[in-house]
């Protein structure tokens, strides 16, 4: 025994760990203290907030004095379907618009690009660069600066249209054009965080599958869809879960170009939290909403996460 131990310690012997006392480390006390700050901050930070939110949601909440708040239990979830303006629902359709195309319209243009830019090179790397360089700056700052750039009467959006002959726009002050108007500087602002894990999902790829397939004849479409994409799916999940949440939840872009116009034309339901809670200080409508939007919210990303489990488990 005293030998074997020698040898270990001299590293002639592996030493084998045994499965039990893994799964006793794992269970014990000691997991849940080295876990306990990090359960402490998402307590503190996620889960006491929405607590209180869905508890302030059952109050007619006094701002001034809480104590004067009168508890009328789920009548704030019912006015949320009364004729209103803007309305629940009005506002609810305009998120979900948003946010179909922003997971549409900035999975297809992310992959695309990541395709593009897969190659190494100087070129290549600076337009890395330049695409990831929106997502890092503010929100505030690039968004009042297309405000300027969509200006109907001095901007650069209609400077390019007139340039090219084509017909100008009013932009953000149409109600027809101020939701496409924030969208594509919302796709501006976002597309290279997706790109960028695009372009790790394909650095990881297998590429011998797409030579074998280019032998057997395949041109790039079909290489593309039968083996390439198959191998994507995971971080295409992915993209689609962070770019629902985060497109459900927007709300300094729609604030800083239209505030919410012009006519609720850019009102979803994340600006309605903030107009009903802090502007007209109907507090517990508002936290009514949130709670809603939190539901909502959770509810797309369970049922993408069923959908890509069972696409992977089809494949």
């Amino acid at each position: 025994m005293a030998q074997d131990i020698e040898l270990r310690r001299a590293g002639q012997v592996p030493v084998q760990v045994r499965p039990g006392r893994v799964k006793r480390a794992r269970e014990s006390p000691m997991g849940w203290l080295y876990t306990a700050p990090a359960l402490l901050i998402f307590s503190v930070f996620i889960i006491g907030p929405t607590a209180y939110t869905f508890y302030v949601s059952t109050f007619h909440w006094n701002v001034l004095n809480t104590a004067m708040s009168r508890y009328v239990g789920l009548d704030n979830y019912s006015a949320l379907f009364d004729s209103t303006t803007p309305s629940f629902l009005s506002s609810a359709w305009r998120s979900l618009y948003f946010s179909g195309a922003m997971v549409i319209g900035g999975t297809a243009v992310s992959l695309a690009l990541a395709l593009l830019l897969q190659r190494g090179g100087r070129v290549l790397g600076a337009a890395r660069v330049a695409l990831f360089a929106p997502h890092a700056t503010p929100i505030v700052a690039t968004s009042l600066a297309w405000v300027w750039i969509f200006n109907p009467q001095f901007g650069l959006a209609d400077m390019l249209l007139k340039a090219l002959h084509l017909p100008v726009s009013q932009w953000l002050f149409s109600p027809t054009w101020a939701m496409p108007s924030v969208i594509v500087y919302s796709l501006w602002h976002e597309v290279g965080f997706t790109v960028v894990l695009f372009l790790g999902g394909l650095a990881v790829i297998s590429p011998e599958l797409g030579e074998a397939a280019q032998m057997d004849g395949a041109n790039a479409w079909q290489q593309f869809w039968h083996v390439t994409w198959p191998q994507l799916r995971p971080v295409t999940l992915f993209v689609v879960v962070i770019t629902s949440i985060s497109s459900l939840q927007a709300f300094t872009q729609f604030y800083e170009m239209g505030k919410g116009g012009p006519v609720y034309a850019t009102t979803t339901l994340s600006y309605l939290v903030y107009q009903e809670a802090f502007v007209l200080f109907d507090t517990g409508y508002g936290a009514a909403l949130a709670v809603v939007l939190f539901v909502v919210t959770a509810a797309f990303t369970l049922l993408q996460r069923r959908t890509g489990e069972r696409i992977a488990d089809a494949g």
